[in-house]
């Protein structure tokens, strides 16, 4: 209710009507705590896709929507998840739908075992950002001055921004997501990892 940022280890003690040391016992810290609570809003991402029909690719975006959607019912777990390290079953579960995906559509082994990182991550950066923007007072003020450097750059200093224009900015969120997601998947499979 009051957003992830409040959800500390003495604010939990004091909502439970104990001490913050009863609760170490079940969480050793406030990152811990917050990485509890991602893994149990994990739980609410959409895994029918792995087990659906259509193509891999289509699955695999689908339930990365889902993931995303989630993060932005719940703008600060997003920033969280940028840097928490859940590992619960529900976590799991999601990676697991993936990399079951992952090998469905024929990306080798040690490939998927990165690129589901970057999935995520990529995933999840775009629901922070998003969720920046909804949150911040000034944020129509901001993508304005953006938009309007972008249209009107300089093609003598910057000839790349000058040509490209509009473009940089163009395509709603999801579809730029779901651009991202394609093309992670389609450099992913012909991308091998270093040996070393």
């Amino acid at each position: 209710a009051e957003g992830l940022q409040r959800v500390t280890m003495r604010r939990l003690a004091q909502e439970l009507d104990t001490g913050p040391a009863s609760l170490y016992v079940y969480v050793a810290n406030t990152a811990q705590l917050h990485a509890a609570i991602l893994d149990e809003l994990l739980g609410e991402v959409d895994l029918g896709p792995v087990t659906a029909s259509g193509d891999w690719r289509e699955r695999i975006e689908a339930v990365l929507a889902s993931y995303g959607a989630v993060l932005h019912e719940h703008p600060s777990l997003a920033h969280s998840a940028l840097v928490a390290r859940p590992s619960g079953p529900h976590y799991l579960d999601l990676v697991e739908a993936l990399l079951a995906l992952l090998a469905e559509g024929g990306v080798p082994d040690g490939q998927a075992a990165w690129g589901v990182d970057v999935l995520l991550l990529t995933t999840t950066a775009s629901a922070a950002e998003h969720a920046a923007r909804d949150d911040a007072a000034a944020s129509d003020e901001e993508w304005n001055a953006l938009a309007d450097a972008v249209e009107n750059a300089s093609p003598a200093t910057t000839p790349h921004i000058a040509a490209l224009g509009s473009q940089l900015l163009s395509g709603t969120p999801g579809a730029r997501r779901a651009w991202a997601v394609r093309m992670l998947l389609s450099g992913m499979a012909d991308t091998p990892r270093p040996s070393a």
